[in-house]
């Protein structure tokens, strides 16, 4: 008997890295709907806007208060807890916020796909609500609200039979936030859109894609090749842009938001991919080795994982800076000059084998080995 399979993802508002995981298990599940904190139609990809989204109170929000997502985080409890999933086997959540926390109804399993336990409340608060970060009502908010938030979010993990986890960086946090065990499955990388071209070499710029989060410290790689001269693109947006234009003007090259197809070529172009911020995991260095091109990292989180490093052994696909304490403006310019000195080491086809290791077909073959191993198990909450 096929299981019936219900999936939950914290909201639907843009094709970002979580999306892209999401839009992965629609096509490994293709009957089943989707439920939801926020929708905003048109977002997200024909594969995910093409079955049933099922959505929360939070959606009757005017539009523009819906967008602010830190200012939604005292009314996300409640939102959760009056969603009611359907019967189901399974409900599957991909959650990066509080999805997790729905209850699946009787009899049915729950799979947490864990991005990373919310930020906001547990180790990103300052970056997120800090003096200059927001505006005085959100950190206001975020004060009287996110301690009894941390609370009900750990207090809700016991409604998850099993966790797994993106990386084993988020699979440490899990441990600490919620006090449980999680597998560990890495998120695919699209590789279709992606092939490799001979190196530009020094005629190349230096390329960013991000969502200009606090934690991707944009402003870091801002000031670094500010000091440095050399060309750096950035495309995306988000809620640090606006603080970061008027400080670096002309220094960088602002692209917005672009079509994949951009983003694409984009990589192709660029002489190396940079990443200054801890990321959970990171999809945006894999496409960047999947279209050939090495890639300037923290030494930190989900790099240490995606990125072959300068100095080890093997072809190395990118080089990793600021393990220890600093991974300020300075590490990150000698990062970029010793790539620069070792330019010849890093060749588009190692780079491109290393992002085949993430591959769409493997992450599917683990995603339904988890699936069919706690739909024939017992619970294992715990």
């Amino acid at each position: 008997m096929i299981p019936r399979i219900v999936l939950a993802h914290d909201w639907l508002t843009g094709m970002r890295g979580g999306e892209r995981v999401l839009e992965e298990i629609c096509r490994l599940f293709p009957d089943a709907p989707i439920y939801t904190l926020l929708h905003e139609p048109g977002t997200v990809s024909e594969t995910i806007e093409g079955r049933p989204i099922v959505t929360s109170f939070l959606q009757r929000f005017p539009p523009a208060a819906r967008r602010r997502y830190r200012r939604l985080l005292p009314f996300i409890p409640a939102a959760v807890e009056a969603m009611r999933v359907p019967p189901c086997d399974l409900l599957l959540s991909v959650s990066h916020c509080a999805i997790k926390a729905l209850r699946p109804p009787p009899g049915a399993r729950h799979l947490g796909y864990v991005l990373t336990p919310m930020r906001y409340v547990w180790d990103q608060r300052e970056a997120y609500f800090g003096r200059g970060r927001t505006d005085p009502l959100t950190r206001a908010l975020a004060r009287s609200g996110v301690p009894a938030l941390r609370l009900w979010d750990a207090a809700t993990a016991s409604r998850v039979d099993r966790f797994v986890a993106i990386s084993r960086a988020v699979a440490g946090r899990v441990a600490r936030a919620w006090g449980r065990s999680a597998g560990l499955l890495y998120p695919p990388v699209e590789l279709s859109r992606f092939f490799p071209t001979p190196s530009p070499g020094p005629a190349g710029y230096y390329l960013m894609v991000t969502a200009f989060a606090p934690y991707k410290r944009v402003d870091i790689a801002l000031e670094a090749f500010r000091r440095l001269g050399r060309p750096l693109k950035v495309a995306g947006g988000g809620q640090d842009e606006q603080r970061l234009r008027p400080l670096f003007g002309g220094a960088v090259e602002w692209l917005g938001h672009r079509t994949d197809a951009e983003i694409a070529e984009l990589y192709r172009g660029c002489r190396a991919f940079v990443m200054p911020g801890e990321e959970d995991f990171g999809l945006t260095p894999l496409e960047a080795q999947a279209s050939g091109r090495p890639v300037i990292a923290l030494g930190r989180g989900g790099a240490t994982e995606t990125v072959l490093p300068l100095g080890e052994a093997g072809e190395p696909t990118g080089v990793l800076y600021g393990e220890g304490a600093d991974a300020g403006v300075d590490a990150l310019a000698a990062a970029v000059l010793r790539f620069e000195a070792s330019e010849a080491l890093f060749s588009p086809t190692a780079c491109r084998r290393q992002a085949e290791r993430f591959s769409p077909a493997v992450f599917r073959n683990g995603m339904r080995s988890e699936v069919e191993r706690l739909l024939a198990g017992p619970p294992q909450a715990g």
